[in-house]
């Protein structure tokens, strides 16, 4: 279906002087590999035309300024795909804009794929490419699924490019397949596999003076958003499986720590998917190690455009880390001490209400801190009344609730063995409102969730072996002398690590003893009282 020319800022006559500069700049210096150059025009001169020009418009359409650059194909791509991701932030972009961001993404990846590019780009612009790929995609799904706010004429548009079955835009199986070719194509899996692999890329950052790093980076970013991807339609195990070539618990040889927007990423869609699967222990630690790396980093991007997204992600991983602390108080001995700390600030009161069983509050943090799921297959169009955009958070929220709702009784019933060295099964039952059958039933639920699957260091990062993870430890006997069954209790305390709370505070202490080495400041030379004005006496 063909819309015409993209929606712009205006026609040739209509390009600011200073636009037509950056333009034929841009294009010289990718023609150059001019990294350095590349860098800085993306990363900061194009923000600022972007905020000078273009606040609430869009930039030219590529037809205004083609004939600057020699009406080069690629850099034509390179330019609409800059162009595209701009008009998405500033306003709701119409049918025909996604249809031609959508074209403009598979003609790009498929010159990437198929030719021989041999230009190279810096490592965030194709983080971003990706990145704004999913996101494109999804706001797709979403705008889809919103049927009662659109015209006949708008709704019969929207079919035919859902429905298509060879010029179908947005479709979920086409993003996965556009992805994992450039997985394919890249051989980033094979590299990062090799004994070395992942060190050497990111000790080279990625590049290689005789070769072009776009589609190896591109393969790279790749898998984490086909992690993405997996994760908003609900398949968690198959988002896990997409970062296989990336462990998350080897943080010290991923290259995402360079691109803090990749690296968030990665972590927080890890961390969901494991909080989904019940691997507690594992989501604690890597929601562990992201905040940690938050705090550390997120000072260096006060000025930057993406600072209010990171601070946004950190506030939902602190309420997912919260959730999965309620589940799983044991997984608390994963936590360094700032994490602990600011854990117990933001969402202390909370957490508790959760460990003791209320669902409202496990329903809020959920609803708050979970992606924005998408259904895979479009809605009923002859149902236009109908919006089902929200239909796959309904369903992943009613999935966890259930869970929820399954053990509702455990959170009394862990009160009461904590009372107890040793109680008789009848009395136990007797203080739960319950019969012995329906209680031995919930003592067996208790201690099925107290073993979880955890990374034991071995495979990738759906692996792992199940092991115990209980806050309250109990054994089922018959006592000799009455017959009766007893519940035997020993309440477990797992042991904290201590490592990251003794380094930090060597760190500490290493900085108090360089300030008290260091010399004293020279204190200026005492000003001499004036004596104008002051009356002598």
């Amino acid at each position: 279906m063909s819309f015409g020319p993209p929606q712009g800022g205006g026609g040739m006559d209509m390009v600011p002087d200073m636009v037509k500069q950056f333009v034929v700049y841009f294009y010289r210096h990718i023609r150059e590999r001019n990294m350095r150059e590349i860098q800085t025009m993306y990363d900061v001169s194009f923000v600022k035309l972007s905020e000078r020009f273009f606040k609430q418009t869009p930039w030219p359409p590529v037809e205004a300024i083609s004939h600057l650059v020699e009406d080069d194909h690629v850099f034509c791509m390179l330019y609409k795909e800059m162009y595209y991701r701009h008009l998405y932030a500033i306003q709701q972009p119409s049918l025909e804009a996604r249809c031609e961001s959508w074209a403009n993404y598979t003609a790009l990846f498929g010159v990437i794929i198929h030719g021989n590019v041999n230009m190279q780009l810096p490592n965030g612009w194709l983080w971003d490419m990706i990145d704004e790929f999913v996101y494109q995609f999804q706001n797709f799904a979403q705008y889809r699924g919103k049927l009662s706010m659109k015209s006949e004429a708008e709704i019969q548009a929207l079919r035919e490019v859902s429905l298509s079955e060879e010029n179908a835009v947005w479709p979920v199986v086409g993003v996965l397949n556009y992805l994992q070719a450039l997985v394919d194509k890249s051989h980033i899996a094979d590299d990062l596999r090799a004994p070395g692999g992942a060190a050497q890329l990111k000790a080279t950052n990625g590049f290689n003076q005789s070769q072009s790093n776009v589609l190896r980076m591109l393969g790279y970013f790749s898998l984490v958003g086909l992690q993405r991807v997996h994760a908003l339609v609900g398949d968690y195990n198959g988002a896990m499986k997409a970062i296989a070539p990336l462990n998350l618990f080897e943080t010290k040889t991923l290259l995402t720590q360079n691109i803090v927007g990749a690296h968030i990423s990665l972590y927080y869609y890890g961390g969901f998917c494991y909080l989904m699967e019940r691997r507690y222990l594992d989501a604690a630690r890597v929601f562990n190690h992201i905040l940690s790396f938050i705090d550390r980093v997120k000072g260096f991007h006060q000025r930057s455009a993406q600072y209010e997204q990171i601070l946004k992600k950190n506030e939902q991983m602190f309420a997912l880390l919260a959730i999965t602390a309620a589940l799983c108080p044991a997984s608390l001995a994963d936590l360094n001490e700032t994490v602990l700390n600011l854990l117990q600030d933001k969402y202390g009161e909370k957490r508790q209400r959760m460990v003791l069983g209320d669902t409202g509050v496990y329903d809020e943090l959920f609803s708050y801190a979970c992606p924005k799921f998408i259904t895979a297959s479009p809605p009923n169009f002859d149902a236009p009344g109908v919006n089902t955009s929200q239909e796959a958070y309904r369903l992943q929220l009613k999935m966890f609730l259930a869970l929820l709702h399954l053990q509702k009784d455990l959170p009394t019933l862990k009160q009461f063995l904590k009372l107890y060295t040793s109680i008789s099964l009848p009395k136990l039952a007797g203080l739960m409102s319950m019969d012995i059958s329906t209680l031995r039933a919930q003592l067996m639920l208790l201690k099925s969730t107290s073993m979880v699957k955890t990374w034991n260091g071995k495979g990738d990062a759906t692996e792992g072996e199940f092991l115990p993870a209980a806050d309250v430890v109990f054994t089922i006997d018959i006592d000799s002398n009455t017959g009766e069954e007893m519940v035997t209790v020993s309440e477990s305390k797992p042991a904290r690590r201590q490592d990251d709370f003794l380094a930090q505070h060597i760190v500490k202490f290493n900085q108090i003893m360089r300030d008290l080495a260091a010399p004293p400041p020279e204190q200026p030379p005492a000003a001499v009282p004036s004596t104008r004005g002051v009356p002598a006496y």
